[in-house]
């Protein structure tokens, strides 16, 4: 029998990995961008791109375990949007305590996630629909009661604002924190390989006991949670509360979070997803939106690329699994 090397044995290793590809594509635009200007990996720099990464992979870390386990929620954008809305009520007209706000608001993200999750597991909707539905009737009661005019950050709450998300690094260490936290309850934990039988086989995953219904719940709940919590960073670190923050339909934080969901390797179809994949995704479309500024290219092309990325990475998704099932025999 032929001996590898340790080398050789890590480098295989390594690249059956779901991080594998997504890895080599943000070290290989890094190289790129920072080639064509080196500014790119200037201090000020770094810190737009973690500001540019942290609050979509905050969110994505959720939507993998929520597409792990089969289903989506298209509301978590509106959710962004909301949650800086409501702290600002909970401070400004009910004297409630700045800590105490923030946690009532994402407090508030899990409620609309454990609503989804009725709608989906109780009375059958298609989770597509139902969070469709959900999405415009935030988007709905958030622009009529705000009048659709942006809101100041309420001075009581300028004393924890460089915890979240206005000092330079604040975004990212959530992130980091956020990110370690759910890739080890995807990965070593009974709820993670809960989830992932749930998505990839739900007959059988009752059928052995799983109570599938139970991990969607949750699932869509630390979903609107995470979307609350990254709506609020965001807020704190723009230093307003803006109704269309989440873009005119309420959907862009979702489709970026997704999209990093699926770039990372992340299957729509349920049973298999990484969160650390879905950073190194977010990570991506953030280089490329900076580098495309930096070195002057139009930003237009962006929605091509990003097209094109996210076929290709359903491609390679399939065509990987493929690889590790035949190196399992």
């Amino acid at each position: 029998m032929r001996r590898h090397g340790p080398l050789r044995l890590a480098f295989e290793a390594f690249v059956v990995r779901r991080e594998a590809t997504i890895f080599i594509v943000a070290v290989a635009l890094l190289l790129y961008f920072w080639s064509n200007n080196s500014d790119f990996l200037a201090r000020n720099n770094l810190v737009n791109l973690s500001q540019q990464t942290a609050p979509y992979a905050i969110i994505a870390a959720g939507m993998v375990l929520l597409l792990v386990s089969g289903e989506i929620d298209l509301s978590v954008g509106a959710v962004f949007a909301l949650s800086p809305f409501l702290m600002h009520y909970m401070i400004d007209y009910y004297g409630t305590y700045p800590i105490v706000a923030i946690i009532g608001s994402i407090l508030a993200g899990a409620v609309i996630g454990l609503v989804n999750g009725f709608v989906v597991v109780v009375l059958k909707v298609p989770s597509f629909v139902a969070t469709l539905g959900m999405l415009f009737l935030i988007l709905g009661i958030m622009l009529t009661t705000s009048h659709a005019y942006p809101a100041q950050i309420p001075e009581a709450a300028h004393g924890v604002r460089g915890w979240f998300g206005q000092s330079d690094w604040s975004e990212l260490i959530w992130c980091l924190i956020i990110v370690a936290y759910f890739h080890v309850v995807l990965t070593r934990s009974r709820w993670g390989l809960y989830t992932i039988a749930t998505g990839g086989n739900p007959l059988g995953a009752s059928e052995a006991g799983i109570r599938t219904g139970r991990i969607k719940f949750g699932n869509f709940m630390a979903t609107s949670a995470l979307g609350a919590f990254a709506g609020i960073l965001e807020a704190f670190r723009v230093d307003s509360i803006d109704p269309t923050s989440a873009g005119a339909d309420g959907a862009s934080p979702m489709f970026t979070a997704v999209s990093a969901a699926v770039i990372g390797g992340t299957a729509l179809a349920g049973g298999s997803g990484t969160v650390i994949g879905a950073l190194l995704g977010a990570l991506v479309l953030a280089e490329l939106r900076n580098g495309f500024n930096l070195i002057g290219i139009n930003a237009n092309p962006f929605n091509i690329i990003l097209g094109a990325a996210i076929i290709l990475s359903m491609v390679l998704n399939v065509h990987l699994t493929r690889l590790r099932r035949a190196g399992r025999r």
